[in-house]
C-alpha cells in the first residue's frame, strides 16, 4: 500500500500490519521487522514512514481501558486520538494538559514525538504528563516504563524507535468546562511580540502568535488565554467541519496568492482584536475545522520548517530567519512564533526546550527552496538550536547531531528491529 505523512512530499510502497484492540502477541514485532508504528500519519515528514518495508497501523488500538475520575489519570491504548480523550473526558471535568495544534494524533504519536502546544511555559510538553507506558521490544519483551528509568526518557520523544507502544497512563487537567477567555492583539514588530510573550506567560495559560513572515517589521497577530472559571459560558462553535474537497495541480500557496492573503489575515484579525469567551476548539485546532486542508499545497505536498532556538538568540535569529526569507521571495502564510517555557523536557531527543520557536509551511519546490533551507539552516546552526524532528523531511545530520546532545546516550535504547526513512537518514541503518 502507498502512504504518505501529512506533508504529501512522497507515497511510498509499505507494508501494512494492522493491529487489532488486543495487544499483539510477544513474538509480533519479531517476525514483522523491521518496521515502524504509523498511527494517523500526521507527522509531517518522514519519521512515521518506512518506504518499502512494514508500518504497523494503530488506529484500531483505540480503546480505554481505565479512569479514575477523583485524580484524572486516564489508561487507553496507544492509538486512541487526543480528540476522543478531550471529549470524553471533558464531561468528568478533565482535559489533557497538552496538546498540539491538532487534535487527530494517537496518544503514541504523541508520545514518540513529545508534542508541545500553546502552554509550554505553564505545562511543558506532553511528556510531563505521561505517568506510565507499555512498550513492546523487537525481541518479545514487554516492559512497563515510568518517569526515572531510562527507557522512558529514551522514548519521549523517542520518534517510535524505541519499541511499539501499547498503552499509556496520562495525567489530565481539571476544568471547569470547555470554555476560554481570550484576548486577540495586533503587533506591528519583533520587538512587541517579544514584550507581549514576557508580559503574558505569568498570566496567560495560552500564548501563540501567528506571524507575516513578508512584512519585513514583523507584524502579527498575537492570541492569549486562560480556562474561564466556573459558570462564564460562551457562543458554541459550528459542529461541522469543512473539508478540502481536492488536491488541486497547483499549489494554492504561491507568490502570487500569500501577499495579499497574509495581508487580509492580519488586518481581519486586527479588526476583531479583543477580549472574548471561546470554545476550546477554535482557539487550540483552528486547522481541525477544515479537513485534508493538506491538499491546498497541490500534488507535491509541502515542508514544514520549525526550529527552536535559546532565549539569548532569540531576537536575532528570528529576525534573520524572517529577512532571508523575505530576500527569498517565498514565505508561509501558517507561519507560528512561539516561546517556550523554562521547563527542561522529559525525553533524550525531545524538540521543546526554553527558547523560541518559529514554524514555517512551504510548498514544495526546487533549488531555490533549497538554498533558503541552507539559509535558515545555517542561522539554527549558529544560534545552538534545534529542528523538529516530527516536522522534518530533510534537515541535514550535522543539524540534528548538534541539535539533539544526548543523541549518543538514547542510541543505546534503539530497537535494532524497528526503523524509519527519518532514523535511517540521520542515524543511520
Amino acid at each position: 500500500m502507498k502512504l504518505s505523512s501529512w506533508g504529501q512530499l512522497s507515497h511510498a510502497e509499505h507494508r501494512v500490519m494492522l493491529l487489532d484492540g488486543l495487544a499483539p502477541g510477544q513474538d509480533f514485532l519479531a517476525s514483522a521487522k523491521p518496521g515502524i508504528a504509523y498511527g494517523m500519519g500526521r507527522s509531517y515528514g518522514d519519521v512515521c514512514l518506512n518506504p518499502g518495508g512494514t508500518v504497523w497501523q494503530t488506529g484500531r488500538m483505540d480503546r480505554f481501558m481505565h479512569f479514575d475520575p477523583a485524580s484524572g489519570r486516564v489508561r487507553c491504548q496507544a492509538g486512541v486520538l487526543l480528540r476522543e480523550i478531550q471529549q470524553t473526558m471533558l464531561p468528568h471535568g478533565w482535559m489533557l494538559a497538552v496538546s498540539p495544534g491538532t487534535q487527530i494524533v494517537t496518544v503514541g504519536g504523541a508520545i514518540a514525538n513529545d508534542v508541545h502546544g500553546k502552554n509550554h511555559h505553564r505545562y511543558g510538553s506532553f511528556g510531563h504528563h505521561v505517568r506510565e507506558f507499555t512498550l513492546l521490544r523487537s525481541s518479545g519483551e514487554q516492559l512497563a516504563c515510568q518517569p526515572g528509568d531510562p527507557l522512558f526518557a529514551a522514548t519521549i520523544g523517542g520518534l517510535g524507535l524505541t519499541g511499539l507502544i501499547l498503552d499509556a497512563t496520562l495525567q489530565l487537567k481539571p476544568v471547569y468546562g470547555p470554555w476560554l477567555e481570550t484576548e486577540t492583539l495586533a503587533y506591528d514588530s519583533l520587538d512587541a511580540f517579544f514584550q507581549l510573550s514576557a508580559d503574558s506567560e505569568t498570566d496567560w495559560e495560552h500564548t501563540v502568535s501567528w506571524i507575516d513572515c513578508l512584512a519585513g517589521e514583523g507584524r502579527g497577530i498575537f492570541m492569549r488565554g486562560n480556562p474561564a472559571p466556573a459558570g462564564v459560558v460562551g457562543t458554541m462553535p459550528a459542529r461541522r467541519s469543512r473539508r478540502m474537497p481536492l488536491t488541486p495541480p497547483v499549489s494554492l500557496v504561491n507568490g502570487l496568492s500569500l501577499r495579499p492573503f497574509n495581508w487580509l489575515y492580519y488586518h481581519l484579525k486586527r479588526a476583531r482584536a479583543g477580549h472574548q469567551v471561546e470554545h476550546y476548539l477554535p482557539f487550540n485546532y483552528p486547522l481541525d475545522n477544515l479537513l485534508e486542508w493538506n491538499r491546498m499545497y497541490g500534488p507535491r505536498g509541502f515542508y514544514q520548517y520549525q526550529s527552536v532556538v535559546p532565549p539569548q538568540h532569540g531576537l536575532a535569529a528570528t529576525r534573520a530567519m524572517l529577512e532571508a526569507i523575505a530576500a527569498s521571495g517565498q514565505g508561509s502564510f501558517l507561519a507560528v512564533l512561539k516561546t517556550f517555557g523554562g521547563m527542561q523536557s522529559v525525553g533524550m531527543l525531545s524538540f521543546a526546550r526554553p527558547g523560541v520557536t518559529l514554524a514555517l509551511d512551504f510548498p514544495a519546490g526546487g533549488e531555490r527552496l533549497q538554498k533558503l533551507f541552507a539559509r535558515l539552516d545555517a542561522i539554527v546552526r549558529e544560534a545552538g538550536g534545534a529542528i523538529y524532528c516530527g516536522k522534518d523531511a530533510r534537515m541535514p545530520q550535522d543539524l540534528f547531531v548538534s541539535g539533539y546532545p544526548r543523541l549518543a546516550e538514547f542510541l543505546k535504547f534503539r530497537d535494532p528491529g524497528i526503523s524509519s526513512a527519518l532514523s535511517r537518514r540521520l542515524m543511520g541503518s
